[in-house]
């Protein structure tokens, strides 16, 4: 039996390399445990922290100190979960022929209680996203778009005036805002792109000016939309928390290496091609759904390989890039399914449909800025898909949207 009454805690499953033996690697971890006050006053119940060998490699090791495969990790929920997300499809190194993989050992498990949770962490003012807690909120990104030519509201905010971006901030914050997504170039279909130089100076001032001009803001977090990595760090040392990259680091190699540098989460955004070519880019021969989620596995991929933690990922299947009408609908019928994709569980989601030109194809009303009705359809299934967040134009109006569907939805 588990200790129940405990403080929540991280529980995490690394993978390592090593030249330590067993026992020795074992003293290695013992010894960090005791650097860091560790006291086990109760069996299986808290502690400071917990530094366990569940594998090493396909070994078997039997000590009077150590088992491996640890003894507990396939009755383990909260070991087995992180375990699968790591090495699925693998075996546990056990004698017998009857082998099931890691994750079928997961799946036979009774639902655990309490249920563990993922936490994706943002900033240390800004409480963590915990995309598998069914009760969780759903967060509103209010779009700031620093620019003359994006889709719907290119022009509204000069990045010089500076006094009109906090007016417009303080009146999304006060309307339900709990992210603000800080834009320098738009990436609308066939827009031209701007150079890094140029796009830093629209964004870098409108941030610094957020983050020490506006008490409102304290608590709130900021991203950057941008694919560039130059900007990527300008941003986030004037104050960004999240960078939200359309090209998921495929248009600069940078992108990714840099973000794990600075150590700040990043939304990785399915796209192909560029904003000029994109549009010519939507053929899914193996259907929309299987095709985003292989894309948006390699691109997790390259993340982690570049030195991004799994923890700092969020996921956004990019409605209306490299997309038609059909592929925008399916996503949002579809949602649960891509979320449930092999690769693709337990991270955090962003939905951004606000405005775009499906809605108008289907309404058949011509100006984005008159599509509130349709986006605030979209916006209430993705919330039912399983959203944690949703990046709009017309805050209050879809504020009102999520909360009424996360009551509905998030029980």
């Amino acid at each position: 039996m588990y200790v129940l009454d405990q403080d929540p805690f991280i529980n995490g499953v690394c993978e390592v390399e090593t030249t330590l033996e067993p026992l020795d690697l074992l003293d290695a971890l013992q010894s960090i445990e005791i650097d860091m006050g560790r006291k086990k006053l109760i069996d299986k119940g808290p502690r400071s922290i917990d530094l366990d060998i569940l594998l090493y490699d396909q070994k078997i090791f039997s000590h009077e100190r150590l088992n491996i495969p640890h003894n507990l990790m396939l009755e383990r929920d909260f070991v087995l979960r992180p375990l699968s997300q790591l090495i699925p499809s693998e075996y546990p190194p056990l004698p017998g022929k009857n082998k099931q993989t890691y994750s079928t050992h997961l799946k036979a498990l009774p639902p655990p209680e309490p249920t563990p949770i993922s936490t994706t962490p943002i900033s240390p003012l800004f409480p963590s996203l915990h995309a598998t807690d069914p009760k969780r909120s759903t967060h509103v990104m209010a779009i700031l778009n620093l620019t003359p030519d994006s889709f719907s509201d290119g022009g509204m905010h000069a990045p010089t005036d500076l006094n009109y971006i906090a007016e417009t901030v303080r009146n999304f914050i006060a309307s339900g805002a709990t992210i603000i997504d800080v834009g320098g170039e738009s990436t609308r279909p066939g827009s031209t792109p701007v150079g890094a130089a140029e796009e830093i100076a629209r964004v870098v001032p409108a941030i610094k000016h957020i983050r020490t001009s506006i008490p409102e803001a304290a608590n709130i977090a900021i991203s950057i939309d941008t694919y560039r990595a130059s900007v990527a760090e300008a941003a986030c040392a004037a104050g960004a928390d999240i960078v939200n990259d359309v090209s998921a680091g495929l248009l600069d190699p940078e992108m990714l290496p840099t973000v794990a540098r600075i150590g700040k989460s990043v939304i990785l955004m399915h796209m192909r091609g560029t904003p000029q070519t994109m549009t010519s880019l939507h053929e899914y021969p193996s259907g929309v759904i299987p095709e985003v989620a292989a894309e948006l596995g390699a691109r997790i991929a390259a993340a982690e390989d570049a030195g991004i933690r799994r923890w700092r990922i969020i996921l956004d299947p990019g409605l209306g890039f490299a997309k038609i009408q059909t592929h925008d609908l399916e996503i949002l019928r579809e949602l649960p399914r891509l979320r449930a994709m092999p690769g693709l569980e337990c991270f955090p989601w962003l939905m951004g449909p606000s405005r775009k030109r499906f809605i108008g194809h289907i309404t058949g009303v011509k100006t984005p800025r008159e599509r509130v009705w349709g986006t605030a359809a979209t916006v209430s299934a993705s919330v039912a898909g399983g959203a944690d967040i949703v990046r709009v134009h017309d805050v209050q109006e879809m504020w009102q949207v999520t909360k009424v569907a996360d009551a509905i939805y998030r029980v």
